[in-house]
């Protein structure tokens, strides 16, 4: 890898000190993987998808490349892209490279030092996650970039296509998921730019305001229902008491985050959104979730996870598709 981007990043950067390159895996990425790459020039970011068969319409790097070029004069902040390779040619596989945009990223634990303002945090997170929602698609550029007509029924589809794809029988309960949200779904009521993964630590954060610096990992970004990106939030965002779900981090238990019901108020006063039907985007996540999850399970299985290991995931999937139907079932 070394070899090839060398010369590549010397050539775009305009800087031979890129020729002597060294890059680190950035662990925690439970789908593409970034790495850190450092020269005597500074800093830079590749991503690019894992080893392995990929997943029809998975790890979409032309895609991710895309979306953050149009949004560099939005009022969504994202990392410059200095470097994109959408057809494979310098690494064997499709890939990019971005800027090393300042601040922490937030997963486990608040780093020393971090304000203690975590309602303004949150705060300036749902307002972020509004900016994407009003982005001006047309002036950005993206009116084509999906079909947001019946956006959550094909979303549901893609899910289960998805999951035959990972290929584990036995688990019914991510089936009830899928047949019960399938008959759920509301009508379509609104069209924006949906970012796919919309969560904390997909941000990076100004350690000293607690303001969002960046917006990362734009693999699952289409024109779509923007309340998908909301119930996502809403299913990461645990409160005080709850079992974490195990491959996404639990931070928000912490003594000083609001509650959902805070960040659906809060989301609602900024983009004047109906959530009547809140509920059925939020089991949806769950069935995304479900699915994604024992992906990895089966990924980190092949060795296709660079090394890393998520733990035991037997089982989590079932925990969370059945914690999916409960939602529905509630009156």
């Amino acid at each position: 890898m070394k070899a090839a981007l060398g010369p590549a990043l010397a050539a775009a950067l305009g800087d031979d000190a890129w020729l002597d390159v060294e890059a680190s895996l950035i662990a925690g990425g439970k789908s593409n993987l970034t790495y850190r790459l450092r020269s005597a020039a500074g800093e830079v970011i590749l991503r690019r998808p894992p080893d392995g068969e990929l997943r029809p319409t998975a790890h979409d790097m032309g895609r991710e490349i895309r979306v953050q070029k149009a949004l560099t004069e939005s009022p969504v902040p994202v990392p410059d892209i200095l470097l994109a390779d959408a057809g494979g040619d310098l690494l064997g596989v499709p890939s990019y490279v971005m800027s090393a945009v300042p601040g922490v990223v937030v997963r486990d634990a608040l780093p020393p030092g971090f304000p203690a303002d975590l309602r303004a945090l949150a705060r300036n997170l749902v307002d972020t996650l509004a900016a994407i929602h009003t982005v001006d698609v047309e002036k950005a550029g993206l009116a084509d970039f999906g079909r947001a007509e019946g956006f959550l029924a094909r979303q549901i589809r893609r899910w289960c296509r998805q999951w035959e794809a990972v290929g584990q029988d036995g688990v019914l309960a991510v089936d009830e998921l899928a047949s019960a949200l399938a008959a759920a779904v509301p009508e379509h009521t609104a069209t924006a730019l949906v970012h796919g993964d919309f969560r904390l630590d997909n941000c990076v954060l100004d350690p000293a305001t607690a303001t969002i610096n960046a917006v990362l990992d734009w693999e699952m970004s289409t024109l779509g229902d923007p309340l998908a990106d909301l119930g996502l939030l809403l299913f990461y965002w645990r409160e005080p008491g709850e079992q974490p779900w195990r491959l996404a981090p639990a931070i928000t238990r912490t003594l000083g985050f609001p509650r959902r019901s805070e960040i659906t108020a809060w989301y609602a006063e900024a983009t004047g959104a109906d959530l009547t039907h809140l509920r059925v985007y939020l089991a949806f996540a769950h069935l995304k979730f479900a699915v994604i999850t024992e992906d990895i399970n089966v990924r980190v299985r092949s060795g296709a996870m660079a090394g890393q290991d998520f733990g035991d995931l037997t089982g989590e999937a079932a925990r969370i598709a059945e914690a999916g139907l409960d939602l529905l079932g509630r009156d």
